[in-house]
């Protein structure tokens, strides 16, 4: 059995790694490539004087979305001339960013774990920030408040003397007035990868524009081992307990892809996801109909929610009665994240392990029987 278990064990590390990008590193006439282990949307060269960063379009990975060309401050102002050629090969950076002005709150809970704070000059959306340091300095007007992220107060982030913009693009909409500002706006797609540690991989490019790549690496790092020795705890279990995962919406239910870094946490925490054929990263909206068809005997029901109450049997029956249909609604296996009242948002970049330890607990609670859930609770009555 012992032997069995260490065959185990190393087939699924590799089938884990097999997943890996494979980038490689090296130095030719182009510049060194740096190795990224698990992010695909993004190609990081290094060269003489400045670095690229160049993003694959999230919607056809055969294109170029962005191509952001970081060079040091210092270094621009001791080569004359030196910007004019910069500028010729992509969107110039002055690095480091000193003042940036961040969309989201996943992007601004990455720049307080990496110790930059003080670097955040505004955020959008501030009730969906949970952070209470971010939050803090919100109330004492050392972050300001930008308003919604769809139509931004231009005029503020100008005041701001911001020098980047970084926020979430999505297909076939743009950026409003903040593109006629002339401020480098950064198109945070991390969200769009297919591995939660891909996701996490982009704080190197964040680290290079805050000018601290080295401490983004050991964050990284950290959180790849970190998440890698979760996944072989439970890859030698042969139990896959089915699951669904959260709720309708109007008259569909979004249901996430197969192939997203959800559905690939929680493969990797030990269950089978019953949308198992749905390639891509993508949601897909289907008809309640469809969704019970194919889930109405799963193990276990998983949601996320944003309430200042929390998610109760009685509240998800009456929202729509034919809920109770569900097996795992019988059976009392329905947790649920209440993404107000968590950090869940804040910490899905830079810690998916923690959220992948919740999931194991759900799973396989005799791997984990110590664990406490941070953000996935069993429903109440």
């Amino acid at each position: 059995m012992k032997y069995l278990n260490i065959l185990a064990i190393t087939m699924a590390l590799f089938a884990f790694t097999a997943c890996k990008s494979g980038k490689v590193t090296g130095m030719g006439a182009e510049g060194r490539v740096d190795t990224l282990q698990y992010a695909k949307g993004l190609i990081i060269t290094h060269f003489n004087g400045y670095s690229t960063v160049t993003l694959r379009d999230p919607w056809d990975t055969l294109k170029t979305r962005k191509v952001y060309v970081l060079a040091d401050k210092q270094t621009l102002k001791e080569r004359p001339g030196f910007r004019d050629t910069l500028t010729k090969k992509g969107i110039l950076i002055a690095t480091p960013v000193e003042r940036a002005a961040i969309y989201t709150s996943v992007h601004a809970a990455m720049a307080e774990q990496l110790g930059l704070m003080d670097r955040v000059a505004g955020v959008c959306e501030p009730e969906y920030i949970t952070s209470p340091g971010i939050l803090q300095r919100l109330e004492s007007g050392a972050i300001a408040d930008l308003g919604n992220s769809a139509s931004p107060n231009v005029e503020k982030i100008i005041s701001l003397n911001t020098e980047a913009i970084i926020a979430s693009p999505f297909e076939n909409s743009g950026y409003g007035a903040a593109e006629k500002l002339g401020i480098p706006i950064v198109e945070a797609a991390d969200y769009m990868e297919n591995h939660p540690l891909g996701r996490t991989e982009w704080i190197k490019f964040y680290g290079m524009l805050f000018g601290c790549r080295e401490r983004a690496d050991s964050l990284f790092s950290a959180t790849k081992q970190s998440y890698e020795d979760l996944y072989l705890k439970v890859a030698i279990s042969s139990y896959h307990p089915t699951v669904i995962l959260e709720r309708k919406w109007g008259q569909t239910w979004a249901v996430p892809a197969n192939g997203s870094y959800v559905g690939q946490l929680h493969r990797d925490a030990g269950a089978q996801y019953v949308f198992s054929e749905i390639t891509g990263s993508n949601s897909i909206h289907k008809s309640f109909e469809e969704v019970f068809e194919r889930g109405c005997d799963a193990t276990f029901w998983l949601m996320k929610y944003g309430s200042k109450e929390p998610l109760t049997y009685a509240v998800l029956k009456r929202e729509y009665l034919p809920y109770s249909n569900f097996e795992a609604f019988k059976q009392h296996n329905i947790y649920g994240c209440n993404t107000l009242l968590t950090t869940y948002y804040d910490d899905i970049t830079l810690h998916p392990d923690w959220i992948l330890a919740d999931l194991i607990h759900i799973y396989h609670p005799e791997i984990l029987p110590d664990h406490q859930p941070k953000y996935y609770l069993p429903l109440e009555d």
